[in-house]
């Protein structure tokens, strides 16, 4: 039986990830549009996310760290008042809390106090490996570990509509953000819980969700050289 042949293809992919489907399985489907052996993203975008992925293939997915290690934008939408085990809408209600009392005047002062240079604590449900091991896989064992703080930077916080019990945020940040934490993390300080109900990652560097592709649209005629 002959070795199947993959196209040597190399270079870097804007691709439009839709919510759903795990970063993994993007890759997957990927890997089988152009047909190409070696294959990596740079920064994980969760099931219910969508948006901006650059998708390295051959020889340059071995700058993925150079990659990973760029700023970002991204339009979260975060629904005060209930608190989960994923810190998203994709976990269990653990917990719940009064949020009449909030209002957009109280969120943009809260949100001030991220901006700059903060530390986060990286979520159990993420794709972060501590000793070798997912936190995420953990978590589905229902084993919960300590996590060290992290340096991260939120160049800044804009509120861009807020009802009752949801408001929208562009967040421009460093790599290694955890836009769920901060969400929760924004929720405490607010004195309420808080959940990340949607997220679009709309920008990595200087490239931009506007210019990226479904996978259905992908051909070797955008891959871009680097």
């Amino acid at each position: 039986m002959q070795n199947k042949q993959y196209n040597q293809y190399n270079g870097l992919l804007l691709v439009n990830k839709p919510s759903g489907i795990t970063s993994f399985g993007l890759l997957k489907q990927i890997k089988k549009k152009l047909s190409v052996n070696k294959i990596g993203h740079c920064g994980t975008l969760d099931p219910l996310a969508q948006g901006l992925m650059l998708v390295l293939v051959g020889k340059a997915t071995k700058k993925q760290d150079f990659f990973m290690k760029k700023d970002k934008i991204y339009k979260a939408t975060v629904k005060l008042g209930i608190k989960t085990d994923t810190a998203d809408m994709a976990g269990k209600i653990i917990a719940t809390a009064g949020y009449e009392h909030i209002t957009v005047d109280d969120i943009k002062k809260v949100c001030e106090n991220f901006t700059g240079e903060i530390e986060q604590i990286p979520p159990m449900y993420s794709a972060l490996k501590v000793k070798g091991k997912k936190l995420c896989d953990l978590a589905r064992q229902g084993i919960t570990i300590e996590r060290k703080k992290r340096k991260i930077i939120i160049y800044s916080i804009d509120i861009l509509n807020f009802k009752k019990d949801t408001f929208e945020t562009r967040i421009k940040c460093s790599s290694g953000t955890y836009i769920r934490t901060l969400a929760e993390d924004i929720g405490n300080a607010l004195k309420t819980e808080a959940v990340l109900s949607g997220l679009v990652r709309e920008q990595i560097d200087n490239w931009k969700l506007s210019d990226a592709l479904t996978v259905e649209q992908l051909t070797e005629r955008e891959i871009i050289p680097v």
